[in-house]
């Protein structure tokens, strides 16, 4: 049986939001996703997500019936104020106080903010995210801690329940490759190579076994050495 609520998954178009979309339409009666266009460089990751959509409800019509609508929301104040690379053309590189130059200060609050406040109008009560402690960048905001709290600062605000699931936050990436495949098989995982998208440069040309971008930059870097470690854990290496 389904769970009755109704959830919101916070969706970029990328591996990880494309993984939890799968983990909700397999538990929620219904899901509707968010994203944000906040000045992002790889905005081409926006133009993906009907595409994803769309994709997974033809692929999987058991999950069409529990996909409802999309939000695309207007944060582009946030770029607006952030000095990084993912909001402005910079070379990737750490800095000083340890934290790579991709990280977006304040990012994932203000999304669950923004989502929470979207969902109470909608009538949901789970937020759904990608943000991960395993395989990450040392992102302050997607620890687990961080989401903990966010999720009673959430409930007590609202003064209505707000549960903020993190169903990535264990994994490797590999293992994100693993519960896609357990999720939806072949075909979802081919649809997350071929329609997904990831490379913080925003390239989206060759098309790798493990999918679009560059290669190099560390969000590319984290999905091809996860992808192949996947690969190489399954029986036979297929």
């Amino acid at each position: 049986m389904s769970d009755p609520r109704t959830a919101i998954v916070l969706f970029s178009g990328g591996q990880d939001s494309t993984a939890c979309l799968a983990w909700a339409l397999a538990r929620y009666a219904r899901v509707e996703t968010v994203g944000f266009d906040y000045g992002q460089r790889h905005r081409i990751e926006l133009d993906c997500r009907p595409v994803v959509r769309r994709e997974l409800a033809a692929a999987f019509p058991h999950w069409a019936d529990r996909l409802g609508d999309d939000h695309l929301l207007d944060l582009q104040l946030l770029g607006q104020i952030s000095d990084t690379a993912l909001t402005r053309e910079r070379a990737i590189a750490f800095e000083a106080n340890g934290l790579p130059n991709t990280f977006v200060p304040g990012r994932n609050l203000l999304f669950f903010s923004f989502a929470a406040a979207l969902a109470y109008r909608r009538g949901a009560s789970v937020l759904v995210g990608g943000m991960c402690e395993t395989d990450y960048s040392g992102y302050p905001d997607c620890r687990d801690n961080t989401l903990k709290a966010m999720q009673v600062a959430l409930s007590l605000g609202l003064d209505a329940p707000m549960v903020v699931e993190t169903p990535l936050m264990w994994l490797s990436k590999a293992q994100t490759w693993a519960l896609t495949q357990q999720l939806g098989g072949e075909t979802l995982n081919q649809l997350i190579v071929e329609h997904t998208h990831t490379c913080y440069l925003g390239e989206r040309g060759a098309l790798h076994a493990w999918g679009h971008g560059c290669g190099h930059c560390p969000a590319c870097a984290l999905r091809r050495t996860g992808h192949q470690a996947w690969q190489a854990g399954r029986p036979n290496g297929t």
